[in-house]
């Protein structure tokens, strides 16, 4: 007998028993034991964990050379965060993260309402007490508000669907390459300022990482340090860029043909520095965000 029917015949009894006491209230002896046959059977109905072929395969590959990047290297502060899931059916639509005194908690706004609960930890060590409820948004949808032990690091999460009425592991990733340089403390981050960079013209080797992983673009690139910042001419593998952004500002191409070629601030070197590239190559223009890595070790004075 399923769970639905075994509370169904409980709720049976109980009528049966009232009317047996003449429905008086005097007597709250059936009640109380509905009570707790109700709370055992709702413990029961939330401790089934989805195992086999109820789940889907796993789809987060955790790159081996992450170093996790806890609090301490964090300013505090509220920051929109990019959050991987070890699963389609998982999707974080928005994350903001907030660092306070050394903790974080991250507010994921979810692609989907159907799961009531999330346990940061397996859905077999769920705990009620340590249950997240779903808040519902004005625009219907539901976001959840859980602890981050850190970034660029697996985190097991526990996801309690409303359907199916069990819990589904999930792992996620919060992804420091997506923050800002300014949310890294001081130190954290190689700028030109901490290499010691003096103003004037340099080479430096820089990777891309992102969109399909068809992109390319030019390596080394030319690096200039004006007034202690350092901008970088990224040239790409194509004419189909229109518009680069990193850090909320928009830049443009700086030739009329040829390879797109941008100049933008470098923000930080020796980390993924996160910008996105607006391309036409599509049958409508996409924006596709990518990473630059700039290796401080390859800077050559031109």
């Amino acid at each position: 007998m399923n769970k639905k029917a075994n509370l169904s015949l409980l709720l049976v009894m109980w009528a049966l028993m009232l009317t047996a006491c003449g429905n008086t209230g005097s007597d709250n002896s059936a009640e109380n034991a509905l009570s707790e046959a109700v709370s055992e059977e709702t413990t029961e109905s939330t401790n089934a964990v989805a195992e086999g072929a109820q789940t889907v395969p796993d789809g987060l590959v955790i790159p081996q050379d992450m170093t996790p990047v806890y609090a301490d290297s964090l300013k505090d502060g509220e920051y929109n965060i990019k959050v991987d899931s070890s699963s389609s059916m998982f999707t974080v639509t928005d994350c903001v993260l907030t660092v306070n005194e050394g903790k974080m908690t991250a507010r994921m706004t979810m692609g989907g309402t159907g799961y009531l609960y999330l346990f940061m930890g397996k859905g077999e060590n769920a705990a009620e007490d340590g249950y997240i409820p779903f808040e519902e948004n004005s625009d219907g949808t539901h976001s959840f508000t859980v602890p981050v032990e850190g970034l660029d690091m697996g985190i097991d999460c526990a996801a309690f669907s409303r359907k199916k009425e069990m819990w589904y592991d999930r792992t996620l990733l919060f992804r420091s390459d997506s923050l800002p340089a300014e949310a890294f403390a001081e130190g954290i981050i190689n700028t030109a300022e901490s290499l010691g960079l003096a103003d004037g013209e340099y080479s430096v080797g820089v990777s891309l990482e992102g969109g399909s992983g068809r992109a390319k673009i030019n390596s080394p690139a030319k690096l200039t340090v004006s007034n202690g910042e350092a901008f970088a001419e990224i040239v790409w593998g194509s004419s189909n860029y229109d518009c680069m952004t990193v850090g909320g500002e928009k830049f443009y191409p700086q030739n009329t043909e040829g390879n797109s070629e941008f100049v933008i601030p470098v923000t930080g070197f020796d980390y993924k520095m996160p910008v996105s590239a607006n391309t036409t190559a599509m049958s409508t223009p996409h924006e596709i965000e990518y990473t630059l890595y700039f290796d401080s070790a390859t800077i050559t004075a031109e």
